[in-house]
């Protein structure tokens, strides 16, 4: 059987993205007859500031012209507050900017993803837990409101390094998302963030709720699944990948 080729946009500091994403294709697999390979170019970026975030999404062009030699099937730009600290709407900007480079491979962002996968929730009221700084989440929340989406609380875990982003424990999500407010709220985005790790507790935390959880990496996942004519279900994932059928 051929496999799908998955291409990774990857910031050089992130840990989680090549874990968190293949994980949940892998699970798909117990499920579905299609194979996967993963592939990534990386953008470097240390320290999760305005400056770094445009320096590094000034390198997605070539990570694309890279892939692109590769003949992947699918790219995903996974680093959401990259595009939403650029201006609102801009992850169509940055979309249109690789699919041009990419040649017709279809192209996914984080930040556009999470931001369809709220509009297919029907979700018009969230609850956002992040590990930036509080200025950057405020960015994350203003950018996801210009979207026509209310942001009712949100949480900054406030880690500015990146690697630390990347070995915060998954388990403390589980009182974190008890602590933020949820009350009439549509969705909860456990994490922000494709390097803040939260799979582990995904299904956890989703079976606490009765309102759909999801984070930047489900969502990343849901968008290249249907990016690729691909049924967008994996196990354990929560709401937006539950085999529904």
């Amino acid at each position: 059987m051929t496999s799908t080729r998955v291409g990774l946009i990857v910031p050089s500091s992130n840990t989680t993205m090549e874990t968190e994403i293949p994980a949940m294709l892998r699970a798909r697999e117990e499920i579905r007859p299609e194979r996967f390979t993963f592939h990534s170019s990386r953008m470097r970026m240390q320290q999760v500031t305005p400056e770094q975030l445009r320096d590094m999404d000034d390198q997605s062009l070539r990570c694309a012209r890279e892939l692109a030699d590769a003949e992947v099937d699918v790219m995903a730009y996974a680093c959401l507050v990259a595009i939403m600290a650029r201006a609102t709407g801009y992850h169509r900007e940055s979309q249109r900017r690789l699919a041009e480079i990419a040649e017709g491979t279809p192209v996914v962002s984080s930040a556009g993803a999470l931001v369809e996968g709220l509009e297919h929730l029907g979700a018009k009221k969230i609850s956002v837990i992040a590990p930036y700084m509080k200025p950057l989440t405020q960015t994350v929340c203003d950018y996801i409101e210009a979207e026509g989406v209310e942001v009712h609380d949100s949480i900054s875990l406030e880690v500015p390094d990146n690697l630390a982003v990347g070995r915060l424990d998954p388990a403390q999500l589980v009182d974190i998302a008890a602590k933020v407010d949820t009350s009439g709220v549509d969705a909860l985005v456990l994490s922000a963030c494709v390097q803040m790790p939260s799979l582990p507790v995904v299904e956890q935390i989703q079976n606490a709720f009765d309102i759909p959880v999801v984070t930047a990496s489900v969502a990343t996942v849901w968008k290249t699944l249907r990016e690729l004519g691909l049924d967008p279900v994996a196990p354990r994932a929560g709401w937006l990948l539950a085999d529904r059928g």
